[in-house]
């Protein structure tokens, strides 16, 4: 009978562990076609996928869902290529937070920048899609940290 109640709880922690890191992968995926998304000025996809009440938190100030689709579609901020070094995802009931560990090549009023940051994702799940809540930039001081 002890084997058996082990057995049982080993399989149901592998199936929790499972749907976790399935789950994990899932943000992470969904993270990685946002950056592309961002890349293509795609806001369409954007708009679905950013909160209606969603912020943006830049270097420069942050605003609103309708502002960062406005920026990125008028490409005020063209986000041209984001170089993902290291990615995790904390889930905390029906939110994540996806950090993202990037090297950003953006360009800026015109101006072609480089800038390695630590990126915050926050996702809400509502009716069983994920939605971007937050998305904060953190300038790292080095590349490598």
């Amino acid at each position: 009978m002890k084997v058996i109640i082990s057995v049982l709880l080993f399989v149901c922690a592998f199936v929790q562990t499972f749907a976790q890191s399935s789950v994990e992968q899932e943000l992470i995926k969904l993270s990685k076609d946002k950056w592309q998304w961002m890349a293509d000025k795609n806001v369409d996809k954007l708009k679905d996928l950013f909160d209606e009440k969603s912020v943006f938190v830049h270097m420069g100030g942050s605003w609103g869902k309708e502002q960062e689709v406005n920026i990125i579609g008028s490409g005020g901020i063209w986000y041209k290529k984001a170089d993902i070094h290291e990615a995790s995802v904390k889930i905390i009931d029906n939110t994540a937070i996806v950090l993202n560990k990037i090297t950003l090549l953006a360009v800026v009023g015109g101006n072609e920048v480089t800038n390695p940051f630590m990126v915050t994702e926050v996702y809400v799940k509502q009716n069983g899609v994920w939605k971007l809540g937050s998305l904060s930039f953190t300038k790292l001081l080095t590349p490598g940290q």
